[in-house]
């Protein structure tokens, strides 16, 4: 009987430790499907790499989660430089989002410091601010159908008027 307690018991520790350590890898891929595509177009530019940070995630969360009736592409005019993203359907992935932001690369002259035409570029300099080293997203699909909302948050922020990204 004590066996069997025991062995029960080890059991159960060993499927919580399993679920938690899933839990974990779950969060870190989400956090690693964000950061490897900002970090790759900051290191075409030789400059350091982001830092995951839980705190910016837990803002973006928040943000993402008051948009999730409305998928409204409206800045939550917080404190951190922030890049949204609106995607039509549910399968939106973090990836397929900042590749959108650094796809504006192409619209950005350094020499001029200033988009192309009425080309958006923001997205992309707010990722390679060379005094931005911290950043936290978040992804929610919206309610009734309306698409998907995808958030991240950058400290310092960047996009100062005047100034250029790197």
């Amino acid at each position: 009987m004590h066996t069997t307690i025991t062995t029960f018991f080890v059991f159960l520790v060993l499927i919580s430790a399993t679920d938690a350590f899933t839990k974990q890898n779950q969060y870190l891929n989400l956090a690693n499907q964000f950061l490897a595509p900002q970090n790759a177009a900051r290191s075409t530019l030789r400059m350091k790499p982001l830092v995951w940070d839980p705190r910016l995630a837990r803002y973006a969360q928040g943000y993402a989660n008051q948009r999730r009736n409305d998928c409204a592409l409206k800045h939550s005019k917080g404190p951190y430089g922030e890049n949204i993203f609106w995607g039509s359907g549910d399968e939106w992935t973090p990836a397929q989002a900042v590749t959108a932001w650094v796809s504006e690369r192409k619209w950005y002259n350094y020499w001029s410091n200033s988009c192309a035409g009425n080309e958006q570029c923001g997205h992309y300099t707010q990722i390679v601010w060379r005094s931005t080293s911290r950043v936290g997203c978040a992804r929610v699909t919206c309610s009734r159908g309306k698409g998907v909302f995808i958030t991240c948050n950058y400290d310092p922020p960047g996009n100062y008027i005047g100034e250029r990204p790197y």
